[in-house]
């Protein structure tokens, strides 16, 4: 029976673990982490909440391909995500911008989408062919918005300014002219699943042919065992940075137990202003994150860093406007084509910011081409 190895058991490395393993090839997979699930890995702590080691994972998707496939391994349920964001005068308000929230900086009273829009067309700066992320931005809110509630967070998690960023970046966040209040209200499916993500990538990677080896380091070596090798291990590290290193921004998670805590229906608290740290996590607003009830809470503090500066731990590849890294990675990623034996998968492998419901749909894509590749040499 053929055999591959897997390098991570994050969403890339298990999609194409399950569909090879059931189409008969046996899968060895190794990730240096002393866990499954990668950056969706979650844990009850000693406070009694479900904790999402690596910052808040929101599943969210217009594809129903991806959606009836994670079905097939545990219960997911509806949750919808909402966010606020903290002003200086410690008021919070809706994010993304909604008519609560122009009202609450501004002072106003706008009732009906057509106040919103005429207001925003008038503090607006047009820009036809936006060159960046503040051109973008100014263009469709105008200053005052975009400096405080994107410049300061863009600085801190990229350490780029918004001129520097590729609107890409902030093409994502809707703007809103009406009441709705929900992150992600354009997507069909909004689901969590029920026993943490973990368990669900118990059940993923639950099969006959499918072996694990944790706090195991991808090694050259290896490579000689095996049929082909799927690897999410960063590009540029595989080949030994020999053609310079591609720039992550990493995250260190402060973890806090409080004994007085937020209510309502926004996990999430954004900082508008300049300190170091860009949000915070209430986990037991989270359904199903509260395993035993205790007396204090978990809320989560990220702040955003270079990746060497945190254990290498990587998580958002970095995109400016004039894609200044592109060539590099085209670069590298030309080295892998020439491999033969080696596909590079996931953020990190593709460098590319990817949420789960990509990475799977990509994953999926590439191990069904490679299978159907693989089987028609048979």
């Amino acid at each position: 029976m053929p055999r591959v190895l897997i390098v991570g058991a994050g969403f890339a490395g298990a999609v194409y673990a399950r569909t090879l393993a059931e189409a008969g090839i046996e899968v060895d997979m190794i990730d240096r982490r002393p866990h499954i699930a990668g950056n969706a890995f979650d844990h009850i702590d000693e406070n009694g909440l479900r904790v999402h080691a690596y910052g808040p994972h929101l599943f969210h998707t217009n594809n129903k391909k991806v959606v009836d496939w994670v079905m097939q391994y545990g219960p997911w349920e509806t949750y919808e995500h909402r966010v606020e964001a903290q002003l200086s005068d410690g008021r919070n308000v809706p994010l993304p911008i909604n008519r609560n929230t122009i009202n609450a900086v501004f002072h106003e009273s706008f009732e009906t989408q057509e106040q919103i829009e005429a207001f925003l067309a008038k503090i607006a700066i047009p820009c036809a062919e936006p060159r960046n992320a503040a051109e973008y931005l100014y263009s469709r809110l105008g200053r005052d918005l975009t400096d405080l509630f994107f410049r300061p967070y863009t600085k801190k998690m990229w350490t780029f300014d918004l001129e520097d960023m590729d609107a890409s970046v902030v093409q994502r966040i809707p703007i809103r002219y009406d009441l709705e209040d929900r992150y992600f209200p354009n997507d069909q499916y909004q689901v969590l699943p029920r026993n943490g993500y973990t368990a669900f990538f118990e059940t993923l990677l639950d099969h006959p042919n499918i072996r694990i080896q944790l706090s195991t380091a991808f090694s050259h070596d290896l490579e000689k065992s095996y049929l082909h090798v799927f690897n999410s291990m960063p590009i540029d590290e595989y080949f030994g940075f020999d053609l310079g290193e591609l720039p992550y921004r990493s995250i260190r998670f402060h973890h806090h137990t409080v004994t007085s805590w937020r209510e309502g229906l926004c996990p999430t608290l954004n900082y508008t202003d300049d300190r170091k740290f860009t949000r915070e996590t209430s986990w037991h607003l989270l359904p199903h994150h509260i395993a035993r009830d205790c007396e204090v809470r978990t809320v989560t503090v990220e702040e955003p860093c270079d990746y060497r500066d945190n254990n290498n731990e990587r998580f958002y590849p970095v995109k400016t406007a004039d894609n200044r890294f592109g060539p590099l990675y085209q670069a590298y990623q030309a080295k892998g084509d020439a491999l033969g034996h080696v596909s590079f998968i996931g953020r990190c492998g593709t460098y590319q910011y990817l949420d789960m419901h990509q990475v799977i749909n990509q994953s999926l894509m590439g191990v069904q081409a490679w299978l159907a590749a693989y089987q028609g040499k048979a």
